[in-house]
């Protein structure tokens, strides 16, 4: 682990490669897993703020899932999640004609409908984030799932913390992205 700023960074978010595949993979990381995506308190409240403007959007088996607004739970460590249908997908997911799972959240964002861009887990992705005291713990989460965006981004040589930068950006802040990138540089002639 590297430490950077506030944050408890793994040294594969600099080794590892990464570009999304999603044309090849149909995003399937809204679909599977043990449960639906990690969400932030203030998120749930983000989220339950737009909500009107992001039903629209919503497939129907999402909305019936929802009931009345109960679009997440708590997993099994008493974390809040996603509610996922029993099929698998995040409640928030609709599929496109071409058989891509989108996020009914992103597209109501896209067409002016919400303020609120997406779960900041998602987003992050593959990078997963978890307060540990004062610390941000950043970890690259390794799913065969994303073997496209692995070869993709080694093709490309776009390092993980790379590719997702407007999301290290909104989780950190653009002075912590800077002090990310020169403990990079720093660090690059190791590997």
């Amino acid at each position: 682990m590297v430490i950077v700023g506030q944050a408890l960074v793994s040294e594969d978010v600099f080794e590892r490669k990464f570009a999304c595949q999603i044309n090849k993979c149909k995003g399937i990381c809204c679909i599977e897993g043990d449960v639906g995506a990690p969400l932030e308190n203030a998120e749930i409240d983000r989220i339950s703020a737009n909500l009107e403007g992001i039903k629209p959007f919503m497939s129907t088996e999402g909305l019936e899932l929802m009931g009345h607004d109960t679009f997440s739970e708590v997993d099994e460590d008493s974390e809040p999640v996603t509610r996922c249908r029993e099929t698998g997908e995040c409640v928030f997911v609709v599929y496109k004609d071409n058989g891509l799972a989108s996020c009914a959240i992103e597209e109501a964002h896209a067409a002016g409908k919400s303020d609120f861009l997406k779960p900041i887990s998602c987003h992050l992705y593959p990078i997963r984030a978890k307060k540990y005291g004062a610390y941000t713990a950043m970890n690259y989460h390794n799913w065969d799932i994303c073997s496209d965006a692995c070869q993709a981004g080694t093709e490309m040589n776009i390092p993980v913390h790379e590719f997702l930068k407007s999301a290290l950006i909104r989780k950190m802040g653009e002075e912590w992205y800077k002090e990310l990138c020169e403990v990079y540089a720093a660090w690059k002639p190791r590997f």
